[in-house]
């Protein structure tokens, strides 16, 4: 590290138009290549998914994404004359359009059962020639325009449908720029100079800047969900913007102990640069852990993340120190240059907040640890009570025309409109027609049916299909009882002496079975990240407990963050105030995705803090003083990037998607929770508590390890002809400072939290 960070000061110029390169040339070839995600939630083997397949095989035009235009007339019925004429006529314009194969009318005679019981409420279903992951925005645009065009006095026109949803404007780039807005701000505040608070941000805008083109790049290759790349923002300038934080942080206190410019970046890239890649490291290993799902739409995600996090690592510990050279001494503030200037270099010691704190917690471990777990405990109660599912349009803030439809379509014909279960088989001979068109009957007297449409046969009437619309909304237990029902009584009940064989389709049964196999496999997936974490942490610090309560620390952050998330998005708490629409399900991909880039997060702090306890641990063997010390010296920065991270995370509230939201809010609360509650209370107590014993291994482990250095201590030089202090094993011994090659500064050195007990 230390070589590679001497190179990228020598050739800063080199570096800063190396990655401006590859940034032009990754955005320039996204711009060309244009975006290709697809939100491919289908697994393979599932039942929903082979009903999606057969349809898709014998059903040609149901391939296309299938979108509605609603209208509601008042005070007249949709049958009055000039409201007929209105909507047909745009419905003839939309039939007309680039994309769109057919337009059912209910108007005509094969859609009579699109208009509502009262008369006031209509719908015609669109259906363009592609999925909805295939269409043009465009396009889509078109046809959304079409249709508000015959709004009028009386008559409210209203779409919905995935194709629509393109056509829906988020937050932009608001999310984005509040969250740097906010960064910058703390890091001012931190740092005092504009020089050094605009360098972390500078390197983490040029890392997600290239990660974010290559996203798109990498949508071309694989299944990449639409929200990856919002996604990668969100996880990439967070960990970027606190990665380049801590380089920096130790890059001024090099200046402040005199060292040269060059000199400085070196050490702080040799030393928590170090830390950063390990950090960076685990971040990866856990997101990669999704990998042994073996689900294509979760692999894409994984790799989408995981490139993010290595180039905001890579920038960090190459492009960082190329600017640190350029801005030199201006990375302290002026009067910490004036100061240096008057005075010399000086050491910098654990003062104010933070070393008051670390005195505090380690004569109140005891209350202090059971506070802060009953916290968390309250915290992770609603995550019981989670369920995984589709949060469908009618999730939508009111003011979106896909929420308004939705509702239009619920109120004129029931919720179970907005998602129909569809039903497919193959069908061989008249036994097997006799026994669908019995079927009718059945399924209408089922608990939980609204309604059937007649059988439908494909062209050679060797598959059929049929459409049973559910009395709840598609996001419902109801509905996803109804599923259940139809699989395990019903249909097997239908099948009885016929070949028939009856699969179960549409949006609720999707989601549930991809639930359903996300469940299945979330323990192996949990196993080997906490493992793999457990590992790495044993490795780095020698230690047993280390990684056991690392491993324990972030099973809470995880359960109480899921709380919130759960308490605000499936239980209504506030969604509506904040724009995120009404209360629903929670994504069944969110558990996995989350616990990835939890567990990757909640390492970061553990490895800055603890890094710092350890390296006090081997200079004296003091428990006390090591938990004490590091508390006191990592606090302030720890709490900054905090801060940082959660207001990043915070600002995708408002980019207008509710899985981005979701994300947001759970990321945000799990780091604050993590940074101010477990890592700087919790953690601390419980190491308080157990003394030595945090430190224990066995020695035939211990000689089998490898050795890994996460941060090696930072060189502590003296002025020529002053008193230090060198660490020894059990406490500091004072020695002349010109036979002290790694030493500690003193002027008249005062006690402080290094030597003062709790």
């Amino acid at each position: 590290m230390a070589a590679l960070a001497r190179w990228c000061v020598q050739h800063r110029l080199v570096v800063l138009l190396l990655w401006l390169t590859a940034l032009g040339g990754t955005a320039a070839a996204a711009l060309v290549a244009g975006s290709a995600y697809s939100n491919d939630y289908q697994v393979p083997g599932t039942e929903s998914g082979r009903a999606a397949e057969l349809l898709q095989e014998n059903f040609p035009g149901l391939g296309g994404d299938g979108d509605t235009v609603v209208w509601h007339s008042t005070p007249d019925t949709v049958r009055a004359a000039d409201v007929e004429q209105t909507m047909t006529r745009t419905l003839d314009r939309i039939a007309a359009l680039p994309g769109v194969s057919a337009v059912l009318s209910p108007y005509e005679g094969a859609g009579a059962g699109q208009i509502s019981g009262d008369g006031r409420t209509a719908y015609a279903t669109v259906t363009f020639d592609e999925p909805a992951e295939d269409i043009d925005r465009g396009e889509a645009a078109a046809v959304v325009a079409a249709a508000q065009a015959a709004r009028a006095d009386g008559l409210q026109v209203e779409l919905g449908g995935q194709a629509v949803a393109l056509t829906e404007s988020s937050g932009g780039h608001l999310a984005e720029i509040v969250g740097v807005a906010v960064a910058a701000v703390v890091l001012f505040l931190a740092f005092g100079s504009l020089a050094a608070s605009a360098l972390p941000i500078a390197t983490a805008l040029v890392g997600v800047g290239t990660a974010y083109a290559g996203i798109v790049l990498l949508g071309h290759l694989m299944t990449v969900a639409d929200f990856a790349p919002m996604l990668g923002l969100l996880i990439g300038l967070g960990v970027g913007i606190d990665y380049a934080l801590f380089i920096v942080t130790r890059h001024r206190r090099g200046l402040k102990r005199g060292l040269p410019v060059e000199e400085a970046a070196r050490e702080a890239v040799a030393t928590t640069g170090r830390a950063v890649v390990f950090a960076g490291a685990t971040v990866c290993v856990a997101l990669l852990g999704m990998l042994i799902l073996r689900l294509g739409f979760l692999n894409g995600v994984a790799i989408a993340a995981s490139l993010t996090v290595v180039l905001t690592v890579a920038a960090s510990v190459t492009l960082l120190p190329a600017l640190l050279s350029f801005i030199g001494t201006r990375a302290l503030s002026r009067r910490e240059r004036r100061r240096l200037a008057e005075h010399g270099p000086q050491p910098e010691v654990p003062a104010g907040l933070a070393a008051r704190w670390s005195a505090f917690v380690e004569r109140h471990p005891k209350l202090l640890g059971g506070a802060a777990l009953a916290a968390m405990a309250l915290l992770a109660l609603p995550m019981f009570s989670l369920h995984l599912g589709t949060s469908d349009q009618g999730n939508n803030p009111e003011t979106a025309t896909t929420r308004q439809a939705y509702d239009l379509i619920s109120k004129g014909f029931g919720p179970g409109m907005n998602g129909p279960l569809i039903l497919v088989t193959p069908v061989v001979g008249a036994q097997d027609r006799l026994a669908l068109d019995n079927l009718d009957a059945t399924l209408r007297q089922t608990e939980g049916v609204r309604d059937v449409t007649p059988v439908t046969y494909d062209g050679d009437g060797d598959t059929a299909h049929l459409v049973v619309v559910p009395e709840s909304s598609p996001q419902s237990r109801q509905t996803s009882e109804l599923v259940d029902r139809l699989r395990t009584d019903v249909l097997p009940r239908a099948e009885a002496g016929t070949t028939l064989d009856l699969r179960v389709g549409g949006i609720t049964a999707g989601y549930d079975d991809f639930a359903d196999v996300i469940v299945g496999k979330l323990p192996l997936f949990v196993g080997v990240v906490i493992g793999l974490g457990c590992l790495l942490l044993l490795f780095a610090f020698r230690s047993v407990g280390i990684p056991l309560k690392a491993a324990a620390m972030n099973v809470a952050a995880v359960a109480a963050s899921f709380g919130v998330v759960v308490a605000i998005f499936q239980w209504g708490w506030g969604s509506e105030l904040l724009g995120l629409g009404r209360a629903g399900p929670i994504e069944p991909f969110l558990p996995v995705i989350m616990v990835a880039v939890l567990f990757g997060l909640s390492m970061d702090y553990q490895v800055f803090l603890v890094g710092r306890m350890y390296e006090e641990w081997l200079e004296t063997g003091d428990n006390r003083r090591a938990v004490r010390v590091g508390l006191a010296e990592t606090g302030r920065v720890i709490n900054s990037a905090a801060v940082i991270m959660i207001s990043v995370f915070l600002a995708f509230v408002l980019s207008g998607d509710r899985v981005i939201a979701m994300f947001g809010i759970g990321l945000a609360a799990a780091v604050a929770l993590d940074a101010f509650v477990l890592r700087t209370l919790l953690v601390p107590a419980l190491m308080h508590l157990l003394g030595g014993a945090n430190w224990w291994l066995p020695g035939w482990l211990d000689r089998r390890l490898p050795r890994l250095s996460i941060e090696p201590p930072e060189i502590r030089t003296a002025a020529p002809g002053r008193r230090a202090t060198i660490p020894g094993a059990r406490g500091d011994a004072p020695v002349d400072a010109a036979d002290a090659p790694v030493a500690v500064l003193v002027k008249e050195r005062q006690q402080d939290v290094r030597d003062i007990p709790g």
